[in-house]
């Protein structure tokens, strides 16, 4: 047979060179297609932390000029209506979350989880509060400071505040005789006095302010109890999971309007102090040396401890746990960041009913930032006075700011348990007034950094528990290989 011709095609030089050269479009193409979908995947976030950013440029921005309070007012309103429905929403989230959450385990993982997550929160409040000690003792703040320790409380009525009353206020608390009252009163001791110095008399009284405690409690038995019974109350347990999808599903709404709220807080906290520059530059040491403990505990010491429990990388917990961190820095509440909290880590791949169960309890007893801030504050405010502290003294206080912040969740700035601190070690509480001039900007930090431990711990939790008798235990997954998105 004879062979196929070929044929040859020859291409000038100048065709060639005439030829316009061709733009790889498809790769620009799918770059920004990858873009546009990372942009809308984490829209929110984006909204967050620029919100923050906006919410500070406007605020110091806005200083130069003079505001007229009622414009004042409307620059906080936003913020205030934000915050007024996020709490609203906190109750009916606790209340569905953990009892849908715990009703669906067996009642020995429940019981496991529950009594180990207690054990983690007691185990990173201590640190914490060794830390700040360790830093304020090393720093001295106080000693180096000029400040005028001689001014006056505005409007806190301290008293003699004792310890064992507020150990025993925590316990009523946590079993409060009804539960409808808990949701609006919480048990406080009162004190009369005819001046100062004399005690008269002191009463167990219910003042203002949500019963957390007690709803926790009350919520975690419910939820055990449901668990034992199983299948006999399917019903209940099947209308607790339909009210926990309700009351999620209408907070992801609410969550879009979150970047107005916090600029609107944000910029509002900035134009509400009078001497912004003076404050910091007077309270430059003690705001470092608190901010640095706080810092040490979230970098290291918290990463360091997740590490050891889980031998895992802690890198996906932060990236999990940025969008609560930013709505936690912008509202001051972890409150208003539970329910983020929550949804990030079942779309990290954490069980939800673990995701549902440690999150909340976490609201009210995870007190590693108040505990820390309260010791330094306390230390502080010695040195200022030339006050030496004994080992008793520290010990004394590192135990009280640790017990006393896990009861008052609701009580701003952590103030009526820094009087008892004072008063537990002999100190003049009337130089809290000193400190609370930059604790608008100390609260949203270490706020912020509860709700990122809040993350570490239920992540901890959800490798070191088994919640589900059917399947192989496959412990943490990994967020950096997780295929869903963030909140939308």
């Amino acid at each position: 047979s004879s062979p196929r011709p070929v044929n040859i095609t020859i291409l000038s030089v100048d065709n060639v060179a005439d030829k316009p050269p061709q733009h790889n479009t498809s790769a620009t193409c799918e770059t920004t297609r990858t873009f546009g979908n990372a942009l809308k995947k984490n829209l929110l976030l984006v909204l967050t932390i620029s919100s923050v950013i906006a919410g500070i440029v406007l605020g110091l921005a806005l200083r130069s000029t003079t505001l007229s309070a009622t414009a004042l007012q409307l620059i906080n309103f936003p913020g205030e209506i934000f915050m007024q429905v996020l709490k609203m929403m906190v109750l009916p989230l606790i209340f569905t979350s953990i009892i849908s959450s715990l009703s669906q385990m067996e009642s020995g993982s429940a019981g496991r989880m529950g009594l180990m997550t207690l054990a983690y929160y007691a185990t990173t409040a201590i640190i914490t509060s060794a830390i700040g000690i360790f830093f304020v003792t090393m720093i001295q703040p106080g000693r180096s400071s000029s400040l005028p320790h001689s001014a006056k409380m505005n409007s806190l009525s301290t008293g003699e505040i004792e310890p064992i009353d507020t150990f025993l206020d925590l316990l009523r608390n946590m079993f409060p005789d009804n539960i409808f009252k808990a949701t609006f009163q919480r048990i406080t001791t009162k004190y009369e006095h005819v001046n100062r110095s004399e005690l008269v008399n002191k009463e167990v009284v219910d003042g203002p302010g949500t019963n957390i405690l007690g709803v926790l409690v009350f919520c975690t038995f419910f939820g055990l109890v449901t668990s034992r019974l199983g299948e006999r109350v399917r019903v209940v347990i099947d209308l607790f999971v339909a009210l926990e999808a309700i009351i999620m599903g209408w907070i992801n709404v609410l969550m879009w309007f979150a970047p107005i709220g916090i600029l609107s807080l944000i910029s509002g906290n900035l134009l509400e102090v009078d001497d912004l520059a003076g404050t910091f530059q007077t309270l430059a040491l003690y705001v470092f040396t608190v901010l640095l403990g706080l810092f040490t505990h979230i970098l290291i010491v918290t990463p360091s401890l997740f590490f050891l429990l889980t031998r895992k990388s802690p890198l996906p917990v932060y990236r999990t746990m940025i969008q609560p961190f930013m709505i936690a820095f912008g509202t001051a509440s972890s409150g208003a960041a539970l329910p983020t909290s929550i949804f990030c880590l079942e779309e990290s791949g954490v069980d939800s009913r673990i995701a549902n169960f440690v999150p909340p309890l976490g609201n009210s007893i995870n007190v590693d930032g108040n505990a820390l801030y309260e010791a330094v504050a306390v230390i502080f405010i010695a040195q200022l006075n030339n006050i030496h502290l004994s080992f008793v003294n520290v010990i004394t206080i590192s135990l009280t700011a640790t017990l006393a912040s896990m009861g008052s969740g609701s009580v701003p700035a952590g103030l009526v348990t820094m009087v008892l601190i004072l008063n537990t070690v002999g100190l003049p509480v009337k130089d809290i007034s000193i400190i609370i001039t930059v604790d608008w900007l100390i609260d949203r930090i270490r706020t912020a950094i509860n709700v990122m431990g809040d993350g570490f711990a239920t992540c901890v939790i959800a490798h070191n528990v088994n919640v589900d008798q059917n399947k192989e235990e496959n412990g943490y997954r990994e967020v950096a290989n997780q295929s869903k998105t963030h909140i939308v």
